[in-house]
C-alpha cells in the first residue's frame, strides 16, 4: 500500500508529524479515510520505495560514531578478576587508561568495570555475556534489557559445568574446553576471545581481534547536554542517553558469509559494505520496518531481523549469533580494510553495532554447515511442524470482495482442475478495520462460507494486525484500555498512532499477561463468525505506524517493566506472532496445530509459524531476489517461508507470472497474493495455454507433497531447512559457494529458476560427482559440470540427484485432505553404484499425536538390485499409533543399465511386470523410464522388491 500518500493526506507536509497526536474530528476522519485516501490510491499508479523516509548510517548517531573508529584506536581493554562461579567463567572488563587519559578526562568519571561471563554448552556452543556491573556503588538505577523467550527454555540444561580454567604461566591467556577438538582462548590484555582448533591452534572465530569493542555505559545526564535525536520532524527524547555497543568479529578460514536477514538481494553471499573496492558504503541494517515496493538489491533492513551470521569455506563452517532486539548495523569488511591486514587473507572481518542492549553472543564451531545450523537450532528452536494443508497452495488477494466473490474463486479452481487448499481474506473483510469482526453486508454468513470450503477439504485465513482501532464501542479496544494493556508513549499515556484503522493503539505483547489476553481473542466464542478451519495472518507487526518515524513506533515508547521500544523493537513482531499462535493452540484445546503467517520476525519466530518476504513487486529482478531471500531465511532458522507469487505490487506480464508459479511451486510457503489496485490474476485469467502451464506448476507441488512433508518433519527435528543452498549439500564444491540462482529441495532435488524475459537457454551447474536426472524427461546429466540447456515454456530446469528416492503422489484432487488415502509413487534415481535411498514421513497431518508416536517413518534403500522398506520409528515413542492403508502403485527406476522384465515382491513371492513408462501420469507423457506397475505393497509395512 502506498503509505506515503496516506500520510500526506493525513498530515500537512509543511509541519512536523508528531509521534503521538490527538484523533482527528470524526467527520473529517471519515472524509479522509473513506473518500480521499481511496481516490488518491486509485489514481496513483507508481509509488516506489522512498529512500529518504528511512535513516541511513550517517543519520543514525550510534552507527555514525562507531564507523569513525579505526582498529586499536580505543583504550585497551583488560580482563581481570577471573573466577569460576556456578560453572561459568566470570571476570571484569575495563579500559586501561593512561595518566594522561585520567587528567584529560576532567569531571568525566572513570568507566565502571563491565561484567564478562563465558559459558560452554553441549555440541560446541560458547555463550558470551557482557553487561554493566549492577553491584558497583555507582551502578545505573535501570538495568539494560535482556531479550527473553528467544532461547529455548531447556537450553541451560545443556550447559557444561566448568570445573577450572587453564592459564599460561604469565597469566596473560586463559583457555577453556569447548568440545572435542575445540577450545576457547581468552586473552587478558588486550581483551580478545578466540575459538580455535586444539591440535593446530587454528582460529575459527574471534571477537575484538581489531580492538573495536566499545560499550557506552548508562550514566547521568550532564547539565546542558542534549541527548535528543531528530529525524524528518520526529524527536526521540532518548531519556537514558547514548548506550550503544560495537565490536568486531572475524571468521577465520571463511570464503563467504551468509545470513543476517532481512534484506532484498540477488546474492546469497553477503557482499562487502566497507573497505577497498566498495563504492556505496552502507552497512546491513537490522531494524524491522514496513517497507513497500522495496528495492531488489539493497542492504537496508526490511520486515524482520535475525542477527545470526554463518561462514563457509573449504576449511569448514562457523556461526555467530548476537541476541539483541535493538537496531543493529553490520559491516562486512572488504579485504585490506585494515592497513595491518593484507588483502586476500584467509579471513572475513565483520563489524557489529547496536543502539543498546547487552552483549549476549553465541559462537558455533561447526565444523560442517549443517552442524552450525543444528547448533543454532539448539539455541532458538526448530520450526513448528505445520498441518499438511499449510504446505500446499494458497490463494490470496487484497481483497476478495464478498461471499459471492469467494464462492466464484473457489468454483473457478474446480472448474479448471487446479487444486488449492487455502483462500485468504485481507483487511476489507472486517467491520471498519476492527479485527475479529466481519463486514456483515459483504460477509453476512462467514461460518457458512467457511463450512463450504471445509466440505472440499479447504481452509480460510483472515488477517489480524496489531493496530487496534481507538473506538470506545469496539470491545477489543475497550478491554485493552481498561486493563492498561497498550504500549505507552514517552509520557506514560496509551500510545496513539495511525495505521489502517485510523487512530490506533498497540497491545504490549512483551507482557505475558497481555499475550494471554490476546490469545483468548481467537476462541470460537470471542471471534464471532470463526470456525475451527479458520487460521490467521499477522501483517504490519514490525510494528507499522504510518505517522511514526520511519513508519514505525517511536523509540522512546514504553513497554512492560519500563522497557523502551528501542530496546525490543525487533522482537515485537515475534511476541505478536507468538500470542496469536498460542490463541489458535488454545482454541483447539492443544490438539490442533496452528497456522499463523507473520511478516515481522526475529530469531525464534520459526517456533510459531510461517514468514513471507513482504511487499514485493511484479518484475523479473524481484523474482530473482526471492531465491536468496528465502534461502537466507532458511539458513537462519526460518524454513517455512516464501514470496508472493507474481509480486504484490504491479501487474505481471503473463510470462513472468508463469515463471513465478514454476519457481514458487518449490518455495516452502507457496502463496499467490496481489494488491487491490492490480488486475485480477487468478490462474485461469490468462488464456488456456497459460492456465495449463500454471496448473502444471501447481500440480508439481501437489505431486511432491509427500516429499515436502517429510522434509518439514526433518526441519522440525534438526533445524536443517527445506530449501537449501547448493553448498549445504556439497560443502566442498567451491563452485556452489556463490550460486544464488539454483537451490536444493532436501537432499534429492535441484531447481534452477528462469529469471529473464524470453530466455531461450540457461546454464545450470550440477554439483558433485554423481549424475542428475532431468525431472521433465528423465535424461541423465553429469555432476561437477555446467550444462547449457534449452529453456521450455512448460517448466523450469529441475533435477533429481542420483542416489536419491523421492516419494510422490500423482492423483490430483481438490485439496490435500482429499489426497490422504491416495497411493504413492517412488521415483528411484540410481547412482554409479546402482544404489539409492530416501525417506517418507506420514502422520495425521493436523494433530500433535505424532509427539506420542502416532506416525509412520519409512526408509527406502535400493541396493544390489533390491528395494527394501523398513521402519525408522523411534521405539521409545509408542503411546499412540497411526495407521495407513495407502499402497505404492508405481516404482520408477532411473539409471538402470539394463531393462529387467519383472520384479518379485516379498513377503508373498508375488511377481509383477516392469515396463517402460512415463515419469508422471499426466496425459501425453512419453515413456522415459522403467516402471514397476502396481506392486501394491502397503506403505506402512516392511517389504522387499527384487528386480530380475
Amino acid at each position: 500500500m502506498r503509505r506515503s500518500i496516506v500520510r500526506s493526506l493525513l498530515f500537512s507536509s509543511s509541519s512536523a508529524v508528531p509521534a503521538t497526536m490527538a484523533p482527528l474530528p470524526p467527520l473529517l476522519l471519515r472524509y479522509l479515510v473513506v473518500i480521499l485516501i481511496p481516490l488518491f490510491l486509485f489514481f496513483s499508479s507508481a509509488s516506489a520505495w522512498k529512500k529518504d523516509e528511512f535513516r541511513n548510517c550517517n543519520q543514525t548517531p550510534f552507527c555514525k560514531r562507531a564507523r569513525t573508529r579505526t582498529p586499536h584506536s580505543l583504550p585497551r581493554l583488560i580482563v581481570s578478576d577471573l573466577l569460576i562461579s556456578d560453572g561459568h567463567l566470570t571476570a571484569h572488563l575495563q579500559p586501561s587508561l593512561s595518566s594522561e587519559d585520567d587528567v584529560s578526562a576532567g569531571d568525566t568519571p572513570h568507566p565502571r568495570p563491565l561484567v564478562l561471563r563465558l559459558s560452554v554448552y553441549q555440541d560446541g556452543i560458547l555463550r558470551l555475556k557482557i553487561d554493566e556491573d549492577y553491584s558497583a556503588p555507582s551502578a545505573p538505577s535501570k538495568q539494560r534489557f535482556e531479550v527473553p523467550d528467544v532461547v529455548l527454555p531447556d537450553f541451560e540444561d545443556r550447559r557444561l559445568w566448568l570445573p577450572r580454567v587453564s592459564s599460561t604461566e604469565d597469566g596473560s591467556i586463559s583457555s577453556l574446553y569447548l568440545s572435542d577438538g575445540f577450545e576457547v582462548v581468552l586473552r587478558h590484555d588486550p581483551f580478545e576471545i578466540q575459538v580455535r582448533r586444539k591440535r593446530s591452534n587454528d582460529p575459527i572465530i574471534s571477537l575484538n581481534s581489531h580492538g573495536l569493542f566499545e560499550f557506552e555505559q548508562l550514566r547521568e545526564k550532564k547539565e546542558g547536554e542534549d541527548w535528543e535525536e531528530r529525524f524528518r520532524g520526529h524527536t526521540d527524547t532518548r531519556p537514558r542517553g547514548p548506550q550503544s555497543i560495537s565490536f568486531d568479529v572475524s571468521f577465520h578460514g571463511a570464503e563467504f558469509v551468509y545470513g543476517i536477514p532481512e534484506h532484498a538481494s540477488t546474492s546469497l553471499a553477503l557482499r562487502a559494505t566497507r573497505g577497498p573496492g566498495v563504492e556505496h558504503s552502507e552497512p546491513y541494517r537490522l531494524f524491522n520496518l514496513d517497507v513497500f515496493e522495496y528495492l531488489h538489491d539493497s542492504p537496508f533492513g526490511l520486515y524482520g531481523s535475525i542477527p545470526f551470521m554463518l561462514s563457509h569455506g573449504l576449511k569448514g563452517s562457523s556461526g555467530f549469533f548476537w541476541l539483541n532486539a535493538a537496531e543493529m548495523q553490520i559491516d562486512v569488511l572488504a579485504p585490506g580494510w585494515d592497513d595491518s591486514a593484507a588483502a586476500g587473507n584467509d579471513r572475513i572481518d565483520t563489524f557489529w553495532m547496536s543502539e543498546t542492549g547487552i552483549v549476549d553472543a553465541f559462537f558455533f564451531v561447526g565444523p560442517g554447515p549443517k552442524d552450525v545450523l543444528q547448533q543454532y537450532a539448539s539455541v532458538t528452536g526448530t520450526l513448528a511442524m505445520p498441518q499438511e494443508f499449510a504446505i500446499a497452495y494458497h490463494q490470496c488477494r487484497w481483497n476478495y470482495r464478498d461471499e459471492e466473490d469467494v464462492a466464484t474463486v473457489d468454483a473457478g479452481f474446480d472448474e479448471h482442475d487446479i487444486p488449492y487448499d487455502v483462500l485468504w481474506l485481507d483487511i476489507e473483510h472486517t467491520d471498519g478495520k476492527r479485527y475479529f469482526t466481519w463486514d456483515r453486508v459483504l460477509f453476512p454468513n462467514p461460518e457458512e462460507m467457511q463450512k463450504k470450503l471445509t466440505a472440499k477439504g479447504r481452509h480460510m485465513v483472515t488477517i489480524v494486525d496489531p493496530h487496534i482501532k481507538r473506538d470506545d464501542s469496539y470491545y477489543v479496544h475497550k478491554e485493552a484500555t481498561d486493563k492498561g494493556y497498550y504500549v505507552k508513549d514517552a509520557t506514560g499515556k496509551d500510545f496513539d498512532g495511525w495505521c489502517w484503522s485510523g487512530s490506533s493503539s498497540y497491545p504490549d505483547t512483551l507482557n505475558p499477561e497481555v499475550r494471554e489476553w490476546w490469545a483468548e481473542k481467537f476462541s470460537l466464542k470471542n471471534y464471532g463468525g470463526s470456525t475451527p478451519s479458520l487460521y490467521i495472518w499477522n501483517d504490519m507487526n514490525e510494528p507499522s505506524v504510518f505517522n511514526g518515524p520511519e513508519i514505525s513506533m517511536p523509540r522512546d515508547a514504553l513497554h512492560f517493566g519500563g522497557v523502551e521500544h528501542r530496546e525490543l523493537h525487533n522482537v515485537y513482531g515475534l511476541y505478536f506472532h507468538m500470542a496469536t499462535a498460542d490463541g489458535l493452540l488454545k482454541r483447539g484445546n492443544g490438539k490442533d496445530r496452528p497456522f499463523v503467517l507473520s511478516r515481522a520476525f526475529f530469531a525464534g519466530s520459526q517456533r510459531h509459524g510461517a514468514i513471507w518476504t513482504g511487499d514485493n513487486s511484479a518484475d523479473w529482478d524481484q523474482l530473482r531476489s526471492s531465491v536468496p531471500m528465502i534461502l537466507t531465511l532458511g539458513l537462519t532458522g526460518i524454513s517455512f517461508s516464501g514470496a508472493d507469487v507474481g509480486g504484490f505490487f504491479g501487474n505481471p506480464e503473463p510470462e513472468l507470472l508463469v515463471r513465478w508459479y514454476q519457481l514458487a511451486a518449490y518455495y516452502p510457503f507457496f502463496r499467490a497474493h496481489a494488491h487491490h489496485d492490480t488486475k485480477r490474476r487468478e490462474p485461469w485469467l490468462f488464456g488456456e495455454r497459460r492456465t495449463a502451464l500454471i496448473r502444471e506448476a501447481i500440480h508439481i507441488r501437489y505431486s511432491l507433497l509427500p516429499y515436502y512433508y517429510s522434509l518439514f518433519r526433518e526441519a522440525s527435528v534438526s533445524g536443517i531447512p527445506i530449501m537449501r543452498p547448493l553448498w549445504l549439500e556439497f560443502p566442498e564444491d567451491k563452485k556452489s559457494f556463490d550460486n544464488s540462482e539454483a537451490f536444493m529441495i532436501g537432499e534429492g532435488i535441484l531447481v534452477q529458476g528462469i529469471y529473464e524475459e524470453g530466455q531461450k537457454s540457461v546454464s545450470v551447474y550440477l554439483p558433485g560427482e554423481q549424475s542428475w536426472y532431468n525431472m521433465r524427461n528423465g535424461a541423465a546429466y553429469s555432476g561437477g559440470q555446467t550444462h547449457k540447456l534449452e529453456v521450455f515454456e512448460d517448466s523450469i530446469p529441475s533435477f533429481q540427484r542420483a542416489g536419491s528416492i523421492v516419494p510422490r503422489k500423482y492423483r490430483f484432487r481438490r485439496s490435500t485432505t482429499q489426497m490422504a488415502n491416495d497411493p504413492y509413487t517412488l521415483v528411484i534415481a540410481l547412482n554409479s553404484s546402482l544404489a539409492a535411498e530416501g525417506e517418507l514421513y506420514i502422520d495425521d497431518g493436523k494433530s500433535y499425536d505424532f509427539e506420542q508416536g502416532a506416525y509412520i517413518h519409512r526408509r527406502f534403500v535400493f541396493s544390489n538390485g533390491k528395494l527394501t522398506s523398513s521402519t525408522i520409528h523411534s521405539a521409545s515413542l509408542r503411546e499412540k499409533k497411526f495407521s495407513s492403508s495407502c499402497t505404492v502403485e508405481r516404482i520408477i527406476l532411473l539409471g538402470l543399465p539394463s531393462a529387467p522384465k519383472k520384479a518379485v515382491i516379498e513377503p508373498g513371492n508375488h511377481e509383477t511386470e516392469i515396463e517402460p513408462g512415463p515419469l508422471t501420469l499426466r496425459g501425453g507423457a512419453s515413456s522415459v523410464a522403467l516402471v514397476i506397475r502396481k506392486p501394491n505393497v502397503r506403505i506402512a509395512d516392511d517389504w522387499t522388491i527384487k528386480v530380475l
